[in-house]
């Protein structure tokens, strides 16, 4: 999985008909600390995750193993709102 921060959405008219209604998000990858990364990913939003918000990202196979993705072109979604990271006892990341 990857750690990832909501930079926008995406909009398009027009696309397969079996992703009608689908929202797609605009994220960007980070740290597990939340610092921002350079590489920016298009990824269904299986969760409804909303601008600035840190998300968990799965991606190939993966991605098409929810209830929204299943059988659909989907290369990357949300699978997770991040509220908290701990590594080693220490609080790296809090929402």
């Amino acid at each position: 999985m990857i750690f990832g921060q909501v930079a926008g959405t995406v909009v398009a008219t027009r696309r397969a008909d079996t992703m009608r209604g689908a929202k797609h998000l605009l994220v960007r990858r980070c740290s597990h600390t939340g610092k921002p990364g350079s590489e920016l990913l298009v990824v269904l939003d299986a969760l409804g995750a909303g601008p600035g918000e840190t998300v968990l990202v799965s991606q190939g196979s993966s991605a098409r193993q929810t209830e929204l993705s299943d059988k659909q072109p989907v290369d990357a979604v949300v699978v997770g709102l991040v509220d908290l990271v701990e590594v080693r006892g220490d609080i790296v990341f809090r929402k």
